[in-house]
């Protein structure tokens, strides 16, 4: 089969995960099923590793770039006159956990401390596999964002419901 066949059923499997996923209601849904979804079929051996075009990767960052800049709105840096403060004190405190996760996971588990670190650090799962991509460990870090983000994404929002007062429902988003 020709290396144009794998990525044609590499982006089948994502495609249909990510659809799938859809009808569970998680956000970001979609992204992890894709991600299982071609992970699947990678880690069943059948087909040689993904080898994406020259140029994919960039174009896809931009797009994920754009997708997540046109979330930018005025309306949201309106807000960060009154929120710059937690925000400040939430990014402080989450870079700083997670350099010490990361390195204490490094030493206590023999892990490489660049997927530890990246693996812990406070960012999404695009970017932080991206990230990790330029020091080669991309798949790794991947792997640990894919689980905290579908553990983060189903237990969320049960411990938000359990927090929020009886009767009381969240806010309009």
């Amino acid at each position: 089969m020709t290396q144009l066949w794998h990525l044609l059923i590499y982006a089948l499997a994502g495609t249909g995960a990510g659809l799938l996923a859809l009808k569970t209601g998680i956000p970001a849904a979609p992204l992890a099923g894709a991600l299982i979804g071609a992970a699947l079929v990678s880690m069943g051996g059948r087909l040689e590793l993904a080898q994406w075009p020259h140029g994919t990767r960039t174009a896809l960052e931009i797009g994920i770039g754009t997708v997540i800049g046109t979330g930018l709105t005025a309306g949201a840096f309106a807000e960060l006159k009154q929120l710059w403060r937690p925000a400040l004190l939430i990014t402080l405190t989450l870079v700083a956990t997670g350099l010490v996760v990361g390195l204490w996971s490094s030493r206590l588990l023999g892990i490489n401390p660049v997927v530890a670190v990246l693996g812990a650090a406070p960012g999404g799962i695009s970017g932080m596999s991206l990230v990790g991509a330029e020091f080669g460990v991309g798949a790794a870090v991947a792997a640990l964002h894919a689980v905290r983000l579908i553990t983060v994404l189903v237990v969320m929002p049960l411990v938000v419901k359990v927090l929020l007062p009886m009767g009381q429902s969240p806010p309009p988003s």
